[in-house]
């Protein structure tokens, strides 16, 4: 008969299990086996029906040889010979050991006592005893080696989850590594997904900005509990540097094995710190380079490892690789911004250039943009107009009269009435400037808007003379922006109207030149805000980067 306690041991089931396989096969000899946690717990007894064992006294012998273990060195006690208790119950036994970490390779986790009995009834022990004692030594051997086994898969398994996991952050950052997202969206992703791999108590991410016209590192990311003032960021920079000047990928400090190397928050017990490197410092305040000639543009910084006593080098490597995903990020978005400028600057100097062919028409195409956008705006508002199509909208007022490029000068500055056949070649220029854009893949939604400007409603309009919903809602808009704008600017054969004058005609218009709806939207917003913002030339949204976000915003959409 055979019993299996089920109390809480170090030793695990399956290795009871496997230890109770080889009990049935040793009391074949007529034996008792026995198996004590380091508590002297009993977990395991195979019964050989021979005798009674006093568990009491067994338990006592397992610990004595667990006693004897734990004044050892702490080297393994594999191959030792096993302890026998000689008397009229003369008991083999023998330690078994769990292999940990390779800090603590081995560690005692209970007993294997063989009870062989009283000798006078167990003639067998004289010749077997030899045979026990080898018995006990397999065992612990093997149990041993199959910890050994059960240790090294666990870790291997926990290492490939580990890089499983950081392969799967790195992916999630290269995929999501999209140059219109906002750097604080990104850099904010960048921290949380980082934060569910390495458990630490605050990360945060920080970037050089201008402040009160003076270069600093300051916070444009984080999570946890981390507060980094201008002195802590100063302090984190200058180390930093210092540290990668002395050829270290990252800062690392903590009072876990020595002393702090720096003086740093009594509430920060762990620390790292990486960079963030670009090649171009841009408009940077700070000229320290690393040893590969990169700038450092930004760090990533995580304070008090949790679940471990301090970072280490699987760490380092970790954040420097998502430290790296974020420099590549700002770069491109950097880039991206200055070819964003650089096209809208063209397209500016463009529609600059057009509308300087006619003295009156100065500055017509960007206030016809601006105009355009404001309309989309507010039939967004009411769910009239998908929030995408603010970009496109904006553009095709802006490029709206590109095809006077091929109209000849003389008949846009014209001061007396032009003829029909004049007239005919002016109203030309919409299919001419569609005609142009459609050449341009990534301009081609825009393409409707150009064309369609000068349609009516009532089919009365050009080039195709298309009414009603034959032509699309964005040559709707920018057809009603550039009305109110021609309405309200001085023309060679006529003054400005007023605000006023302009609305009512826009009034009397609707369901005839102009769709009612859209019409509709544009007189029941806050037009008077709308005309001191183009009185001010701009003056108002420019001052506050919005004009210039506009067109760069609007640039973004046809290049991402």
């Amino acid at each position: 008969m055979d019993m299996l306690e089920t109390t809480t041991t170090n030793i695990e089931l399956s290795q009871i299990r496997e230890l109770k396989k080889v009990g049935s096969r040793i009391i074949k000899y007529g034996v008792n086996f026995t198996v004590f946690d380091t508590c002297g717990n009993l977990i395991l007894f195979v019964d050989g029906d021979k005798f009674q064992s006093n568990i009491e006294q067994l338990s006592d012998l397992g610990k004595q040889i667990l006693n004897q273990h734990k004044q050892r060195d702490g080297s393994s006690l594999k191959n030792e010979p096993v302890k026998n208790f000689c008397n009229e119950n003369p008991v083999l036994g023998i330690v078994l050991e769990s292999y940990c970490s390779e800090y603590k390779p081995y560690e005692a986790v209970g007993s294997v006592l063989i009870d062989l009995g009283n000798i006078s009834d167990n003639h067998e022990y004289l010749t077997n005893e030899k045979q026990f004692e080898d018995m006990l030594i397999f065992i612990a051997d093997s149990f041993l080696d199959r910890s050994k086994a059960s240790g090294q898969i666990e870790m291997v398994s926990t290492e490939l989850a580990r890089v499983y996991e950081e392969l799967v952050l790195l992916h999630k950052l290269s995929t999501n590594m999209r140059v219109t997202e906002a750097d604080s969206n990104y850099l904010q992703m960048a921290c949380d997904s980082l934060t569910e791999i390495v458990y630490v108590e605050g990360i945060a991410i920080l970037l050089e900005k201008s402040v009160e016209n003076e270069q600093r590192f300051v916070v444009a990311a984080g999570s946890g509990l981390i507060d980094i003032d201008e002195h802590i960021s100063e302090n984190l920079y200058s180390r930093l540097t210092d540290e990668l000047n002395k050829g270290k990928e990252a800062m690392l400090d903590s009072e876990v094995d020595s002393p702090f190397k720096y003086e740093w928050p009594e509430d920060i017990k762990s620390l790292i710190a990486v960079p963030m490197c670009g090649k171009d410092k841009g408009d940077s305040g700070f000229t320290n380079r690393t040893q590969n000639g990169n700038y450092i543009i930004g760090f990533m910084v995580a304070i008090n490892r949790i679940g471990k006593d301090d970072f280490d080098s699987t760490d380092v490597k970790l954040f420097d690789s998502v430290a790296s995903s974020c420099a590549v990020f700002i770069e491109n978005r950097r880039l991206f911004k200055d070819i964003n400028e650089l096209f809208f600057g063209s397209l500016k100097a463009l529609t600059r250039s057009i509308d300087a062919k006619d003295n009156y028409t100065h500055g017509h195409s960007e206030r016809v943009a601006f105009i355009s956008r404001w309309i989309a705006e507010k039939l967004s508002e009411k769910g009239m107009l998908e929030d995408e199509q603010l970009h496109r909208v904006y553009l095709a007022g802006l490029l709206h009269d590109i095809g006077k490029i091929g109209i000849d000068e003389t008949l846009l500055r014209k001061n007396g009435k032009l003829t029909d056949e004049e007239y005919a070649r002016i109203k030309m220029h919409p299919a001419i400037g569609a005609g142009i854009l459609q050449e341009i893949k990534q301009m081609r939604d825009i393409v409707p808007g150009v064309l369609c400007h000068h349609e009516r409603m009532d089919g009365r309009g050009y080039p195709d003379g298309l009414h009603g919903d034959q032509f699309p809602t964005i040559g709707k808009i920018v057809g009603l922006a550039d009305s109110f704008d021609a309405m309200t600017s001085k023309r060679t054969y006529r003054d400005a109207m007023s605000v006023e004058k302009a609305l009512t005609e826009i009034e009397k218009g609707l369901g005839k030149q102009f769709d009612e709806k859209i019409g509709r939207v544009f007189l029941d917003s806050n037009v008077e805000q709308l005309w001191e913002i183009l009185k001010d030339g701009f003056g108002e949204i420019y001052h506050g980067n919005a004009y210039t976000e506009y067109g760069t915003a609007a640039v973004g959409m046809l290049i991402k």
